[in-house]
């Protein structure tokens, strides 16, 4: 599978239909912009074509995090591919090119969160050698 980085406003613009059907609290808009401004903190945007290279058929983003308890990681944000393309082994190519980027730079952690009625992303994670490493808490201050 041929794996591109989204770089460009134009190639993060191949992402778009994918963002948005994963993300619809992203203006579509802004989203580009909101994206390079990540990108300058270090975000990365991966995708997969479709069979016609009109768009995106699958996506993950990541970054570079550094923290106390966990030292240096990659944290993945996203992953998603389409509905009609699961279970044809795009999710798990990303995440290898993840595992192989932070091999690359000498990360020995990769982390994501995932929603509790994910189990088929879950099944995804478990085979790919993840485990439950912890519960992640949220508050929304209002």
């Amino acid at each position: 599978m041929n794996i591109q980085i989204a770089e460009t406003r134009q190639e993060i613009e191949f992402c778009k239909r994918a963002l948005m059907e994963f993300r619809p609290n992203l203006n579509p808009d802004v989203f580009v912009e909101q994206i390079l401004r990540m990108r300058m903190e270090g975000f990365h945007l991966i995708y997969i074509a479709n069979e016609t290279n009109m768009e995106a058929t699958a996506i993950a983003g990541f970054r570079i995090i550094e923290m106390l308890r966990t030292d240096t990681i990659i944290y993945i944000d996203d992953l998603f591919t389409f509905e009609k393309n699961r279970g044809k082994g795009y999710a798990g190519a990303l995440l290898n090119y993840i595992d192989q980027f932070a091999k690359t730079l000498g990360i020995r952690t990769v982390h994501l969160d995932s929603g509790f009625d994910l189990h088929p992303a879950h099944r995804l994670y478990l085979r790919s050698g993840y485990f439950l490493a912890c519960h992640h808490f949220a508050k929304k201050v209002e």
